[in-house]
């Protein structure tokens, strides 16, 4: 590589370990997985996997879920069918 640049940012050390680890049982090390994932976006102008929201963290269903939280501490019964439907 004649020209490089040094690229720094933050993840979860768990999650480091992990890439760190599945990297090494592919044969390349951190560096090489990001080189080839940034060519790749730069080569086709997308991110080359799917990416998407669990719906679970949509702002409805939070604001749902803090309405259930909220009537549980207040002591309020639900049946069963009112934490199902919705």
């Amino acid at each position: 590589m004649a020209d490089s640049a040094l690229v720094n940012f933050r993840m979860d050390a768990n999650l480091k370990r992990s890439m760190e680890d599945a990297c090494r049982e592919l044969g390349m090390n951190m560096t090489t997985a990001f080189t080839i994932f940034a060519r790749k976006v730069v080569r086709e102008h997308r991110i080359p996997f799917e990416v998407s929201v669990d719906p679970f963290y949509s702002d409805a269903n939070l604001q749902r879920l803090r309405a259930v939280r909220s009537d549980a501490e207040a002591g309020r019964r639900m049946a069963v069918h009112d934490l199902i439907d919705g």
